[in-house]
Parts: structure tokens; sequence; C-alpha cells
């Protein structure tokens, strides 16, 4: 049986390799190395040591299945097995994802604490930290074994997004006070993170060439602050 660690490191073959958001990826073809966006990423991994199709929208055809983090979701919910996070963090090959009100995320644990994934359009496929950053869900894929290590902290920042009720504070109102001065149209700072203020912020990280999900945490606050 084909293992997480053997997963990962398929995945470190495509280090370097440009991320498209929305890119399609043939999950058969055996040295792809054209774009990848984050799920179609995992998916490819996946198929191509497992001979799995996990996390797409269908799972008879490589050539056609299309992936999608919210159909990881899906499937870890049909077939596959929910772990914590931090178990996730020790266990190589383990997937990690996030969901919330705007684009989702997933990456690939590398058992300490780091990750493989495609990253974003600045940073392309690289290798990344699990730390300082908002996951909801490990999961684990059915016809893989997996290992765990040791324990691994993994650091859980404030990250501030659009959710029911709406966060508020003197940090949301600093982050629409600071959109306010780059030109974009908030109307006032109210300290209430709402629809506006989640449209402008993925405003701004499309800009500067961040990850654009909408979320405030440590990365995207910081290069709010410096300009």
């Amino acid at each position: 049986m084909k293992t997480g660690n053997d997963v990962l490191e398929r995945a470190r073959e495509n280090i370097g390799d440009a991320y498209v958001f929305g890119c399609f990826v043939p999950k058969d073809y055996p040295n792809w190395h054209d774009c990848f966006d984050c799920a179609e990423a995992l998916s490819y991994w996946y198929y191509q040591v497992a001979k799995i199709l996990y996390g797409t929208n269908q799972h008879k055809n490589p050539r056609t299945a299309d992936a999608w983090t919210g159909f990881w979701l899906i499937d870890a919910k049909r077939f596959g097995k929910f772990i914590s996070i931090s178990q996730a963090a020790r266990t190589p090959g383990a997937a990690v994802l996030r969901i919330g009100a705007g684009i989702g995320h997933i990456v690939l644990s590398d058992g300490l604490g780091g990750t493989m994934e495609a990253h974003s359009t600045a940073k392309g496929v690289i290798a990344s930290t699990l730390s300082n950053r908002r996951w909801t869900h490990g999961i684990l894929v059915p016809g893989v074994a997996y290992e765990e290590g040791h324990i691994i902290p993994v650091q859980r920042p404030v990250v501030y997004r659009l959710v029911s009720p709406y966060m508020t504070g003197d940090t949301v109102r600093e982050i629409q006070n600071r959109l306010i001065a780059l030109g974009y149209e908030l109307g006032k700072a109210d300290g209430i993170f709402g629809p506006k203020t989640y449209n402008a912020v993925r405003q701004f990280q499309v800009a500067h060439v961040l990850m654009s999900d909408g979320e405030v945490g440590p990365v995207t606050l910081a290069a709010l602050r410096e300009l």
C-alpha cells in the first residue's frame, strides 16, 4: 500500500511550478509542470501515487476529474477520515484544509509542522508552514497508509474574516482605516468585518499578489501595516 510519505515525496517534484487559480490538471498525466491551484495539486499528487481520485467532482476518469477544496470536504465526509490539526501536523501526507466564507485552501502536511502546497500566484508550489495560519480540518485519504510522528505545536493566530456574527473590534477598525487610506471604498471605518470589508480585503490581496481569500491573518495584516 502506498503511504503518506510517498505522496509527500511526489509533491516535492513540483516545487517551483506555477500557481494559477482555477488551473485544471489531468490527474493521469505523469510529468505535469504547467500550473496548479491548491486542490488540483493535492488531487494530482494522490492520484499519481495511489491511483485514487479524491477531492474531485467525479471518481472515474482522471483525465477529466476537476478538483476543488469543497470536493475535498465532501469526499472526507463520505469516504475519508477527519483528524485534528495537531494530528495532521505530525502525519506526513495528511491533507490540511481551510474552509470559510471565501476561497478555501488545502495543503499537504510534511509531518514536521510544514507543508507542501500550491500557495499563490506570487509563490507557486512551495514548501511552507502550518503555523500562524487558520485551518479547519485534517483529512486522511482511505487506501493510503499513514504514520504519525511526534507531537508538533502549531501556532494558531487570530484571523479576521467574514463570519456570522460579524467580527468586531479595534483591529478590524485598523484594517478598515488602512484600506480606506489606500483608496478602497468602504464608507466609514465602523470596526465591523462585514461583506464590504471582505471584498476590499480581497481586492487588496489580489493587487499585492497575496493569497486572495478575503481573510486577514498575519501576512495580510503585516502587508497592510507596511504600506
